[in-house]
């Protein structure tokens, strides 16, 4: 088996930063781990850190960082994780943060103590989260985009999503279209639609309203929308998450109010409890399980082979349901 000094050989550098790349513990730049670890992977050379293996432990792991398992979204990009990881026999360890952005330094670092052999993280906001301070093996952001210490990625385009569906909406002739999320501190996603449907309300020429911010843990099963409605009298609601859609719908109902009837309804990711109900939801498409595969194959890439880190975008696509329908002034409830 390759040693640490032939792997510094190969790659021209010391001993102790050979130990520092592979550990994952010490400072080193993005050029000098791609040069150690093409020269471990030439060589063949496999580690307690670098695979992850601990006492006991048989295959290579993987840590996960989610904002919720509970979330159709995030367990369709695990479920892909999962898929391309035992693949390549690697296993697959999973914390999540509950959209905090608060506890994901220390989950990061609960998955650190399993020496694994890299990371995927979806954050709430890459550019702020404390997890992404310390010293961290091969990392992929998934959902969130790159940065500059982190520039592996695997993202959609939610600026362009959320000005897809506000665009439809407009042309079913809305115009009081109002944007309801979670908070945006525990989610850079949703702030990013809310920026893409503020883009398409401006080329129209209207003014976009207010965001009505909710917690994304517990707000959705008794969401109050009564002070909004009467405020801002919207034809139409977007919520950024198909959860939070039906939340939406629920809260209409509660007002006594019907979708599509009086208030059209949109929302993002297209999990198949939207396509199931009654009526069947408008909504995003995000091809969450497939980025899964393709963060776990991003990541065995630069892990394994050295490769270069890269932003992965992949599509989106509208899914016409029937909670959005055009807009008759003549038969429309006054609200």
């Amino acid at each position: 088996m390759a040693t640490l000094q032939q792997i510094a050989f190969q790659a021209g550098c010391s001993l102790a930063t050979v130990s520092r790349v592979l550990k994952g513990d010490g400072p080193a730049s993005d050029e000098m781990v791609r040069r150690v670890r093409r020269a471990a992977a030439e060589l063949g050379y496999r580690s307690v850190a670098s695979n992850g293996r601990g006492a006991g432990r048989n295959s290579p792991v993987v840590g996960v960082l989610v904002p919720s398992v509970t979330n159709p979204v995030f367990a369709a990009s695990l479920a892909g994780i999962q898929h391309r990881m035992q693949a390549a026999g690697h296993g697959v360890l999973i914390a999540q943060s509950n959209y905090d952005p608060s506890s994901e330094a220390k989950a990061v670092s609960a998955l650190l103590e399993q020496r694994p052999t890299g990371l995927i993280v979806t954050l709430c906001n890459a550019h702020r989260s404390e997890a992404l301070s310390a010293a961290l093996p091969p990392t992929v952001l998934l959902n969130n985009l790159p940065i500059a210490r982190f520039q592996a990625a695997v993202t959609v385009e939610n600026h362009r999503a959320g000005r897809d569906i506000t665009q439809h909406i407009l042309q079913h002739g809305h115009s009081r279209i109002l944007y309801v999320s979670g908070h945006f501190v525990s989610s850079d996603r949703a702030r990013l639609r809310y920026e893409g449907y503020q883009a398409a309300m401006k080329d129209s020429g209207l003014d976009p309203l207010a965001s009505v911010q909710i917690p994304f843990v517990d707000g959705y099963e008794h969401l109050e929308l009564t002070a909004a409605i009467e405020r801002h009298r919207p034809t139409a609601i977007i919520a950024s998450n198909d959860l939070l859609a039906l939340g939406v719908i629920s809260a209409l109902r509660r007002e006594g109010l019907s979708v599509p009837g009086d208030v059209s309804v949109a929302g993002f990711d297209g999990i198949a409890i939207g396509r199931l109900m009654n009526p069947s939801l408008t909504t995003m498409t995000m091809p969450d399980g497939d980025m899964g595969v393709a963060a776990a194959a991003m990541l065995l890439d630069i892990a394994e082979n050295a490769s270069q880190s890269r932003h992965l975008r992949l599509g989106h696509r509208l899914y016409v349901g029937e909670t959005v329908q055009q807009l008759r002034y003549s038969t429309a409830r006054q609200i």
